[in-house]
Parts: structure tokens; C-alpha cells; sequence
């Protein structure tokens, strides 16, 4: 990621963050449209509480990503705990996609080009991070 990028990515999730009830819940939605099956995985989660953990989640990254030796490692191990859930590669795509559509509900116009390009960059070095971690969890 550029350092233009990780400002970018910094600055519009200082906008999202206050929604983030909201926002949690708006990508848990768009999810489970693109792809139903998924729902297995959270049958028996409170989605109240999940969607804070994946706030809280996305706010660990957004702080980190200016320090990948803070980072990467979380992102490895939350790669490897994901596998054990079920989670499969191509479940990536899908909640790359839910979350580029969150963002760009939540920040409606200010959701640009370069913001999109931005997370995108930024969900790509975290999808790749934890499928890389959980491929040898998958093996075991």
C-alpha cells in the first residue's frame, strides 16, 4: 500500500467508525446475499456481538497499518482461526465484496475511485496474509 492509500483508508474509516453498529450489520446483510451458504458459519453466534468483533477488527488493521510488524502476525493468526471455522479461500472474493459495498453505502459519495482502490489494497494484503497462515491449518 502507498502511504497516500493508508491515509485515505485512515481518514474515511474515522467516518465509518461511529456507524458502527450499523455498518456491521449492513455487511453481515450483504454477505449473506451473495452468498447464503455462509450463514452456516454464524448459526450460532450472536450477530450483535460478531459484527463488534469485526469492527473491532477492522479497527486493529486500520491503527496498524502503518507498522506491518504489528499487524501482519494478528492478521496471520485471525487467518488461521478462520480456517477452523470453515472459512475457505474462495469466501475471500465474497467478503471483499461485501465489504467494498459497505464502504461505499456507508461513505455514499465519498466512497472515490482512489478510496475504493485504497481498500481494496488494503483487504488484499489482509485476504492474502491469512489464506497464506491458514493453508498449512487447512493441511493439518
Amino acid at each position: 500500500m502507498t502511504p497516500e492509500q493508508v491515509k485515505q483508508v485512515e481518514k474515511t474509516f474515522r467516518i465509518i467508525a461511529p456507524l458502527s453498529e450499523m455498518a456491521a450489520a449492513i455487511f453481515y446483510e450483504r454477505l449473506f446475499a451473495l452468498d447464503p451458504a455462509l450463514y452456516r458459519l454464524f448459526r450460532h453466534v450472536d450477530m450483535g456481538t460478531q459484527g463488534g468483533k469485526l469492527m473491532d477488527a477492522i479497527g486493529f488493521v486500520v491503527d496498524n497499518l502503518r507498522d506491518p510488524r504489528s499487524l501482519l502476525p494478528t492478521v496471520a493468526e485471525l487467518g488461521r482461526r478462520h480456517a477452523g471455522y470453515g472459512v475457505l479461500p474462495g469466501h475471500y472474493d465474497t467478503v471483499r465484496t461485501a465489504l467494498l459495498d459497505t464502504l461505499a453505502e456507508g461513505l455514499g459519495e465519498g466512497f472515490t475511485p482512489p478510496v475504493r482502490e485504497a481498500w481494496a489494497s488494503a483487504y488484499a494484503l489482509l485476504a492474502a496474509t491469512m489464506q497464506e497462515a491458514a493453508a498449512p491449518a487447512k493441511a493439518a
